[in-house]
């Protein structure tokens, strides 16, 4: 958000055509961009690169990956109701925001709305960060809603609405549906996605697929997912000892996806490839809000760097070690934001 830079203007008496910001994430540069300023960007520890291979390029006077990326699922407004205030999210459309926000060449959100101001908040919350939605529906009903609050610094969910509308008619794809998915390098969804049923067209197709699994997936939902999955996501923030969630990461891994993380919070994330296991600390916080999209951030911004790379020839350990590095850090400014990623609007009685 350029919300610092606007009020820097402001205690300056300057217009930002007159003034310029050094920068070294791409939040950073995005907030600067957004200010109207002119952006210096300076080779930084939030940005995806080794020793002279840089994994993200100029794009319109931001740093962009060259991949494209498709949120398919769940969208929400969490109500946080200690503040009275209700913030657009849900994991798929999350993926497609920080996939924006991280720098992709193309984000797409498919799903379905509510036709209730819930639903316009989040339409007009993704339209003004610029996300395409030309393969959404808008049914007459209730949106997604949960309820939520936060508890010195992490979030706390007490209750849902079971997706809404989005829970009673799910999304089928058709041919048309799945030429347009075809368009994308990854496609992402999750275990409250409400799109199991689909996920064999996208593996049929050739899709590559992005799949992030709950605290309350069981073995058998795992057994009957993971095998249309290229890269599967879960948290092990429960889980007694590293060899446990080893353990897991194999297991996991022997049902088909080629790429398995798991992630605990505070002490980072520890991977699997097949071939070894990686181990990624979290970055330090400098201005905790809010943990809400720390999961989300940290998967999305490691498949943009990750198939960036890939797309550079650039496939190996080295390229997963950069890339969970540069997921660590751009999940720590996220959890500098209110929210998944902003746009709260006060809750209507």
């Amino acid at each position: 958000e350029p919300d610092i830079y606007l009020h820097a203007l402001d205690l300056l008496g300057l217009p930002a055509n007159r003034c310029c910001c050094v920068e070294d994430s791409v939040p950073g540069i995005t907030a600067g961009k957004r200010a109207g300023l002119t952006v210096i960007a300076k080779r930084g520890r939030y940005c995806c690169h080794n020793s002279g291979s840089v994994g993200i390029r100029e794009r319109g006077g931001v740093m962009a990956f060259n991949v494209s990326a498709l949120g398919f699922g769940d969208n929400v407004v969490d109500c946080y109701e200690h503040i009275h205030t209700m913030y657009p999210g849900g994991n798929a459309v999350n993926f497609a925001v920080y996939a924006k926000k991280c720098g992709a060449a193309r984000s797409a959100y498919m799903g379905i709305f509510g036709n209730d101001a819930a639903a316009e908040h989040v339409i007009a919350s993704l339209e003004d960060e610029d996300v395409e939605l030309a393969k959404c529906k808008q049914l007459i009903g209730e949106n997604g809603a949960a309820r939520v609050t936060v508890v010195n610094g992490d979030r706390v969910f007490l209750g849902s609405n079971e997706g809404g509308i989005r829970g009673d008619a799910r999304y089928v794809l058709d041919r048309f549906d799945l030429a347009y998915v075809k368009q994308f390098d990854v496609v992402h969804s999750g275990n409250y996605c409400f799109t199991e049923r689909e996920l064999p067209k996208l593996k049929a197709a050739g899709i590559t697929v992005s799949f992030d699994f709950s605290d309350d997936s069981t073995d058998e939902y795992y057994e009957q997912i993971a095998p249309y999955v290229d890269f599967a996501f879960f948290s092990a923030a429960d889980a007694a000892s590293e060899d446990e969630i080893r353990e897991r990461l194999a297991w996991v891994r022997s049902l088909g996806p080629r790429f398995v993380s798991a992630t605990a919070g505070a002490e980072g994330c520890i991977a699997y490839d097949g071939d070894r296991y990686y181990r990624q600390l979290a970055k330090p916080v400098t201005d905790m809000k809010d943990t809400m999209g720390a999961g989300d951030s940290f998967l999305t911004s490691f498949l943009m760097c990750y198939l960036d790379s890939v797309k550079r020839g650039e496939d190996g350990a080295e390229a997963i070690e950069r890339a969970l590095d540069f997921a660590a850090g751009f999940a720590s400014t996220v959890c500098g934001m209110e929210g998944s990623w902003g746009h709260g609007v006060p809750i209507s009685e």
